[in-house]
C-alpha cells in the first residue's frame, strides 16, 4: 500500500502517481470526480488526463459521468474498469464460508459461492479450495489479482491457523486449499482484525486516530487500530481480546487460558446464558432465534405490536415459550440471555477503554443486534467500569456501519477486510507491473497489445515508456 521510496526518474514518478490515483479511487469507493481527485492529489490537470488515459488503456480504470454535473464542463468519475482487476474474498467462519468477487472501489461485492462445513480442517478447507479453483478457472478468473481470506482464529506466518474451540492447531491453510503454483497470492488474516481494517476504511472508524474494533461471532476478537491500521503485535496475533480475563470469569477456555472474556460474550455464550448446549461451531441459527425471540418480547413489552399473542410467536406474559433450537424458551428467558451477554460485553469494553484509550469502539457481528436490543444494559456496564478520567468524555461505542448479516448474499466486515488485503498488495508498483504482463499470467510472459512478450521485470522498468514524459 505504501509507496514511500522517492521517485528518481520520470518513469518512477509516473508509476508513483498511477498508484496514488488508483489508491485514491479505491479508498473513496469510486465516488469522487476526476477534478476533485486531481486537486486532492496535487496533480496538474494535464497530468491527471494522461494518467487516466493510460490506466484506462490497461483496463485499470473507467470513467462515468457524474450523477449531478456541476456548471461548466461535464465532469467524470473514475471507477473500476468492467474488465479490470478483481479481489476474490473469502470469509471462513466456524460453520460456513462465503466467496465474493470485489472490483476496485470495494462497493460492488458479489457473493458467488457459499456453503456450510463440518468444522474439521479438511472438511472446511478442501471444498473451499475446490470452489476457489473453480472461480479462478471461470470467466472472471484471469482478472483475479489475489485471494483474501478471513478466518475465525489467530493466524501466524501468513498460513498457520488456530481455531481453539474447533480444536484446530497449526493448520496449514495454503496446503489444504491446494490452489496450485499459478494461483494468485493468498492473503490470510484473522476475521476480527480484517473486520477492523474494513471499519477503518469504509465504516465508523474512518478518520479515527485510535480505535478499537470488536467482532462478535461464536466468541469474539478484535483489533487496536492506529491511523486506520491494525497493530500486528510481535507474532501478528494481536487483538485476541476475547482471551483476556476482563469480566472476572474462572472457566477454562479451549484456548488454554482461564477466565476468557469470550466465554461470556458471543454466540456460544448466548446459548449458554439461555441454558442451551454450545460449542463445536454449531448453533448459530439457534443464537439468531434467541435474538429474534428477545426482540419480539421487547416489542410486546413496549406495546408496539399491540400486545397480541400472535406477535412473532410471543407470549405477552413471558411465561410461555417458543421453540428455539428444538428447546422451548420463554420470551423472558431470551431477554435475560441477551441482557447477560450485553452486560459482559459492556464490562469488557470498559476495561479495554481504560487500558487502550481509544476515541471509539465499534462492534460487528452479533455486537450489532446486542447493541440494538440491550444497548442500555451494555452502556451502563461499560460506563460503570470506566475510570473517572475516561467517564468525563467516554469513547463512543457504536455498531458497525458495514452490517452484521450472515444470510446468503450478504457481506460485512471480514469479507470487506479480506478484499482490502488483496488491493493493499495489488496497489503497488509491483502489483501494477504484474498486471501489465497480462491479466492471469501473474509474472509469466504473455503477449502484449503490440504482439510482443515481456517479463514482469521488463514491465517494471519499461512500463508505459520513460520517454512519454513524467506524468
Amino acid at each position: 500500500m505504501n509507496d514511500d521510496a522517492p521517485a528518481r526518474t520520470s518513469g518512477q514518478l509516473r508509476e508513483h502517481n498511477r498508484v496514488r490515483l488508483l489508491r485514491a479511487v479505491h479508498d473513496c469507493g469510486a465516488t469522487r470526480t476526476r477534478s476533485r481527485l486531481t486537486r486532492e492529489l496535487g496533480l496538474a490537470r494535464g497530468t491527471a488526463s494522461v494518467l487516466v488515459a493510460g490506466l484506462h488503456e490497461e483496463r485499470l480504470l473507467d470513467e462515468a459521468p457524474a450523477a449531478a454535473p456541476a456548471r461548466g464542463r461535464p465532469t467524470q468519475v473514475p471507477g473500476p474498469h468492467p474488465y479490470g482487476p478483481l479481489a476474490l474474498a473469502v470469509d471462513l467462519r466456524e460453520d460456513t464460508w462465503d466467496l465474493a468477487l470485489c472490483p476496485l472501489g470495494g462497493h460492488a461485492t458479489t457473493v458467488v459461492a457459499g456453503r456450510p462445513h463440518d468444522g474439521t480442517p479438511g472438511g472446511a478447507l478442501r471444498p473451499l479450495g475446490a470452489a476457489v479453483r473453480e472461480q479462478l478457472a471461470g470467466e472472471a478468473g484471469t482478472r483475479v489479482v489475489g485471494v483474501g481470506m478471513s478466518a475465525a482464529g489467530p493466524v501466524r506466518g501468513g498460513r498457520l491457523l488456530d481455531i481453539p474451540h474447533l480444536g484446530w492447531r497449526d493448520v496449514d491453510v495454503a496446503a489444504l486449499l491446494a490452489l496450485g503454483p499459478y494461483a494468485p497470492p493468498l492473503h490470510l488474516g484473522n476475521d476480527a482484525r480484517l473486520a477492523g481494517l474494513a471499519e477503518a476504511r469504509r465504516g465508523a472508524l474512518r478518520g479515527v486516530g485510535v480505535g478499537v474494533h470488536l467482532h462478535v461471532a461464536f466468541d469474539l476478537g478484535g483489533a487496536l487500530l492506529v491511523d486506520g491500521r491494525p497493530l500486528d503485535g510481535a507474532t501478528a496475533t494481536a487483538g485476541e481480546f476475547g482471551h483476556m480475563r476482563l469480566t472476572g470469569g474462572h472457566g477454562r477456555c479451549r484456548c488454554g487460558a482461564r477466565g476468557c472474556w469470550g466465554l461470556e460474550v458471543g454466540g456460544n455464550a448466548l446459548l449458554r446464558h439461555a441454558g442451551l448446549e454450545a460449542g463445536g461451531g454449531r448453533g448459530w441459527d439457534t443464537a439468531e432465534r434467541i435474538l429474534a425471540r428477545a426482540r419480539a418480547e421487547r416489542e410486546v413489552r413496549a406495546g408496539r405490536t399491540g400486545g397480541g399473542a400472535g406477535a412473532a410467536g410471543t407470549d405477552p406474559s413471558g411465561a410461555g415459550g417458543a421453540d428455539v433450537g428444538d428447546v422451548p424458551l420463554s420470551g423472558a428467558a431470551a431477554v435475560a440471555a441477551v441482557e447477560a451477554t450485553a452486560h459482559a460485553l459492556g464490562t469488557g469494553i470498559g476495561n479495554l477503554v481504560n487500558a487502550l484509550d481509544p476515541e471509539a469502539v465499534t462492534l460487528s457481528g452479533l455486537g450489532v443486534p446486542l447493541h440494538a436490543l440491550a444497548g442500555d444494559t451494555l452502556t451502563a456496564a461499560y460506563l460503570d467500569g470506566l475510570m473517572d478520567v475516561h467517564r468525563r468524555a467516554p469513547a463512543r461505542v457504536v455498531p458497525s456501519a458495514l452490517g452484521a448479516d450472515r444470510r446468503p448474499g450478504a457481506h460485512g466486515g471480514p469479507l470487506t477486510g479480506a478484499m482490502e488485503a488483496v488491493f493493499d498488495a495489488f496497489l503497488t508498483p509491483e502489483g501494477l507491473a504484474a498486471w501489465r504482463t497480462g491479466p492471469g499470467t501473474r509474472g509469466r510472459t504473455a503477449p502484449t497489445a503490440a504482439g510482443d512478450a515481456r517479463t514482469t521485470a521488463e514491465a517494471r522498468t519499461g512500463g508505459d515508456g520513460p520517454t512519454s514524459g513524467p506524468a
